[in-house]
């Protein structure tokens, strides 16, 4: 297909297909709610699960047509032109099967189910192989084609804060609507198919399937889940900044050069030094996380595509 074309044919969600009640009911969602425009869904979502945290329950969900003040990871900002995306978000109130809140340190392994269930949405609907780049990012081919951030809500009344939950895909962006060059879309990847309702639809029903076997397992990310292997596993095997050199740069201008060897219980990621010495690094924490190549190499120090960590 024509990226030309495809920029000029541009249908808005189905909304009937997204708020059909089989669908809605077979995946826990009590609400589902399109809006042609708005600032950011993630901002609607902790301002609404504030002010009124009984109209949001888990698993609410609002997505956007356009959005003119997407924020990402360290406030950075990210827009694409109207219904060229998926711009969704979710309100998050994780408690298992007895209704007991999970601790909150398995938060951060919230963002990496995320991606992980918006990886196997792009092989489904749209025939796209996509790896992880940690903490929050989906590359295909080496560009990054979606991004997730988690926003932890306030406390209520010593009440389990939420979590909301936003996820920008870039759909039928053409090269030139591209926010950065070492961004991609899936209508580049030569898709079968880019038709956002059916991706929405495929993302949230493999998100709410993880979501509530992780749930289940009161956060537990070496816990089976959903028939098959752990979180912990899963997202590893499917994490392409793992086995390489690294620099992960960390506020107040300090930084990490080392291997990525692995995910602990926290999903952080551990770099072991050139001195042996293993390394704990958050997501909260990282600033830029890049491949890197020792000075004097043949291919020398580089940024990799897709390596800002934005919203998408």
């Amino acid at each position: 297909m024509e990226a030309a074309q495809e920029a000029q044919d541009r249908p808005p969600l189905d909304v009937n297909a997204l708020n059909a009640g089989e669908f809605l009911s077979a995946h826990g969602i009590p609400r589902l709610t399109v809006v042609e425009s708005t600032g950011s869904t993630n901002a609607d979502l902790l301002r609404g699960a504030t002010e009124d945290p009984g109209a949001y329950p888990d698993l609410t969900v609002l997505t956007a047509e356009y959005q003119s003040a997407a924020r990402g990871r360290l406030d950075r900002h990210w827009e694409a032109p109207a219904r060229s995306a998926v711009s969704v978000s979710l309100v998050l109130r994780p408690v298992n099967a007895e209704g007991r809140p999970l601790p909150t340190q398995s938060y951060s392994w919230l963002s990496l189910l995320a991606a992980l269930a918006l990886r196997e949405a792009l092989l489904e609907t749209a025939g796209i192989p996509a790896e992880l780049k940690w903490p929050n990012d989906v590359l295909v081919r080496g560009g990054k084609i979606a991004g997730i951030l988690a926003q932890l809500g306030p406390m209520a009344g010593g009440a389990v804060p939420p979590v909301v939950l936003g996820t920008g895909l870039n759909v039928t962006l053409t090269e030139a609507e591209l926010p950065v060059p070492t961004a991609t879309s899936v209508l580049l990847e030569h898709p079968t198919s880019v038709d956002r309702t059916e991706l929405l639809k495929s993302y949230l029903s493999r998100f709410a399937t993880l979501y509530r076997s992780f749930c289940d397992a009161d956060g537990d990310p070496a816990a089976g889940m959903a028939g098959g292997p752990s979180l912990h596993k899963r997202v590893e095997h499917v994490l392409t900044t793992l086995g390489k050199q690294v620099r992960a740069q960390l506020p107040g201008d300090h930084e990490i050069i080392g291997h990525a060897t692995r995910l602990d219980d926290y999903g952080s990621l551990l770099v072991v030094d050139s001195g042996g010495h293993e390394h704990v690094v958050t997501a909260g924490d990282v600033v830029h996380l890049r491949p890197w190549t020792p000075p004097g190499t043949e291919s020398g120090e580089g940024q990799h595509p897709g390596a800002e960590s934005g919203y998408a």
